[in-house]
């Protein structure tokens, strides 16, 4: 499709040609996905969180399907940063070349953790268009309180690691409290927000009176949380004056358009990946088929243009 808008978006720094990201931990590390369309048609990418040294993950079963979504409790096993550019840095590097903009992750279980995840990834990753911290990871040095679950401790975060790069820093949030918060991680000097991480949930086998997963609880995502997201986009969009990333059961060209409206430069398709692997690839379709049916020549034009 010949397109008469502009797509083109800028978040907080990072150059995209279209609005389309996809979410971390849904999608690999892009090449999985290259036998079902061109990856580089998409804005960007975001990676599988990194933290500086290796962690295992939880035990399985970590993914159970649930009523309009999914739980997962992978505990976000990763390889350490130095592997992960070592594995996949050539590909990703060529990926940003054909024109998508690539953000990697860091994780980590304290603030320290998180300066030096940013701090390798700095370094290790000269390709990447920017650095997202997902603060939502819980702070084993505070009793497993999410790292930045209040704004205090959502500014001590982004405070430690902004000298750490040059780059676009972005912060991913928790579904909580997400006006003060993104307002706590604006003053640090966070580039850009992505939100929201999932929601906290549990499921139970009734059979066996057993968790569904090998702990409790897990993150819920998928069309179940889209609502509860598209407000929580709208509240952050309200509270602070940098770009934001709508995450949250993003499965079509409307879910995402609804995101723009709401206040979101950018949306990232996550759990649909999981199903559907061309899922990114046609909300980008869908999406761009919707800024031509409202007459726009610019989809900036329609972020925040809700309309109470």
């Amino acid at each position: 499709m010949v397109s008469i808008v502009s797509m083109a978006v800028n978040l907080g720094g990072i150059h995209m040609n279209n609005p389309v990201n996809t979410a971390s931990g849904t999608f690999g590390h892009a090449w999985q996905f290259e036998g079902f369309y061109d990856v580089a048609r998409l804005g960007a990418v975001t990676c599988k969180g990194v933290a500086a040294e290796p962690w295992p993950g939880n035990p399985a079963p970590r993914v159970c399907e649930v009523s309009s979504g999914i739980l997962n409790s992978v505990g976000l096993e990763n390889p350490g940063a130095r592997a992960f550019a070592e594995q996949y840095g050539d590909y990703l590097g060529e990926l940003s070349s054909r024109g998508c903009a690539v953000i990697v992750q860091a994780v980590g279980h304290s603030v320290d953790e998180c300066r030096r995840s940013v701090e390798l990834l700095d370094e290790v990753a000269p390709w990447a268009a920017g650095i997202e911290v997902n603060i939502s990871c819980p702070n084993l040095a505070r009793g497993g309180r999410l790292l930045g679950g209040t704004p205090e401790d959502a500014q001590e975060v982004v405070s430690a690691v902004r000298s750490l790069t040059k780059k676009p820093l972005l912060v991913k949030l928790a579904p909580a409290r997400v006006g003060e918060i993104a307002r706590a991680c604006e003053a640090a000097g966070a580039d850009a927000l992505s939100l929201v991480n999932t929601v906290n949930a549990m499921s139970i086998n009734v059979h066996t009176r057993r968790s569904r997963l090998s702990r409790p609880t897990g993150g819920l995502s998928g069309p179940a949380i889209h609502p509860i997201a598209v407000r929580m986009v709208w509240e952050a969009a309200q509270a602070v004056s940098i770009p934001i990333n709508g995450i949250g059961g993003v499965a079509t060209g409307e879910d995402a358009a609804e995101m723009i409206l709401a206040g979101a430069t950018t949306v990232s398709v996550g759990t649909a990946n999981l199903y559907d692997p061309a899922a990114a690839s046609r909300v980008l379709d869908e999406l761009e088929a919707w800024a031509v049916e409202q007459g726009v020549s610019n989809i900036n034009e329609l972020i925040g243009a809700f309309e109470c």
